[in-house]
């Protein structure tokens, strides 16, 4: 590590993604790492970006949300639209996964009783062979 920049061997370890991630998270100029010649360094700020990103796709925002979110950090600290923000899309993301938690209840008892009639079939259709 050179005076508190990464390579991206170093990101790849240390956030386990492949270098392929980095270069599209890059791509997608959700990352911009400095250059040296054709070697990428990630600083402190990419690396917060990119835990970000993380976490974001792990709750399933999109990335088109979290550019937004990324895009309102203040360097002053004055982030209180970027909190805001982030605040409103985690709440609409919770309702969406709650909705969909409750249609896989759902689900999962319907195909639970499917699975119970069926054994009962094969268990009679068993019993009437022998």
């Amino acid at each position: 590590m050179t005076a508190g920049l990464l390579t991206i061997r170093e990101m790849c370890d240390a956030f386990e993604v492949t270098p392929r991630t980095l270069r599209f998270y890059e791509a997608k100029e959700l990352l911009s790492p400095l250059r040296q010649g054709a070697k990428r360094l990630y600083d402190r700020k990419d690396r917060a970006r990119l835990k970000l990103i993380l976490r974001g796709k792990r709750f399933g925002f999109s990335l088109e949300e979290i550019r937004q979110v990324l895009n309102l950090y203040e360097r002053d600290g004055s982030n209180l639209a970027q909190m805001e923000r982030t605040y409103d899309l985690a709440l609409d993301r919770l309702r969406v996964m709650e909705a969909q938690r409750d249609e896989l209840e759902i689900a999962i008892r319907e195909l639970k009783a499917e699975l119970e009639a069926g054994a009962g079939m094969i268990a009679g259709t068993r019993k009437a062979a022998e």
